[in-house]
């Protein structure tokens, strides 16, 4: 499975930016998600949604200013109220099966190649 990303960029904060990520195959990817990784910290959880209306999960940090969307094996995810915080490599990933909570990124078998999301 591949996951081409497209999105991302630089923003002011309190702006917004969108991410989306496309998947080559839609039935090994029942989870598809973002994560983020900031320099010098591991990679953590943003949003997850799963196949056909199942679980979505956000992350503490980004309820009520971040949305996931999925259409069949498309994948985006809205980023409105930015902060400088908020500033990492983004990167989409998929799993075979649901997702589980809390979230783990060995979990998770197919990845992105990851887009910077800025925010001064």
């Amino acid at each position: 499975v591949q996951l081409v990303e497209s999105g991302g960029g630089s923003a002011l904060a309190g702006g917004s930016l969108k991410l989306a990520c496309a998947a080559s195959e839609y039935y090994r990817t029942h989870c598809m998600g973002w994560f983020l990784q900031a320099p010098g910290k591991e990679r953590e959880g943003v949003a997850v949604r799963d196949i056909g209306g199942g679980r979505t999960y956000y992350a503490d940090s980004v309820k009520g200013r971040f949305t996931i969307s999925r259409d069949r094996n498309t994948v985006c995810l809205q980023m409105n109220s930015l902060k400088p915080e908020d500033t990492a490599v983004y990167y989409c990933a998929a799993k075979f099966g649901g997702s589980t909570i809390p979230l783990k990124s060995e979990d998770f078998g197919y990845w992105g190649q990851g887009t910077q999301v800025t925010v001064s």
